[in-house]
């Protein structure tokens, strides 16, 4: 598991991996957080869960870390822990996902870019080999 930032000319493009889809889109919300703020700083204090489901693997990745983002705008909370389930139900993917975090401080999380949504530019969920790889592409 793990992820890594690529060069962009404007945006923060990410490649996230992991043994199975689950472990990639935990990985993809790891970078987009890490993006934000210092993930070492942030306790894991509060859960939130996410039940989402989508027409494709792609747009069920937009839409998880768009959820994310969504959160920390409204809530203002900040995560740095991650659990993803992916399934195809009937044909249709699905997430059932945790994310563990607290409210955000910003000198103590060291924030860093503000995130304003997920692309659809560059977004691709695929197996390659025995791993799985999710990239997209983040406005900040």
């Amino acid at each position: 598991m793990g992820f890594a930032y690529r060069d962009h000319t404007a945006d923060l493009a990410v490649r996230a991996w992991g043994a199975t889809v689950g472990e990639a889109f935990a990985e993809a919300a790891r970078a987009l957080l890490g993006a934000m703020v210092n993930l070492d700083r942030v306790r894991p204090t509060e859960l939130r869960e996410f039940s989402l489901r989508a027409g494709s693997l792609e747009l069920l990745l937009v839409d998880w870390l768009s959820a994310l983002v969504a959160e920390k705008d409204t809530s203002g909370l900040v995560f740095s822990r991650f659990c993803a389930e992916v399934a195809q139900d009937e044909g249709e993917p699905s997430l059932r996902a945790a994310a563990w975090g607290e409210p955000l401080d910003p000198p103590r999380h060291e924030a860093r870019s503000e995130v304003k949504g997920i692309s659809l530019l560059g977004l691709r969920v695929r197996a390659e080999g025995t791993m799985w790889i999710a990239e997209y592409v983040a406005d900040v």
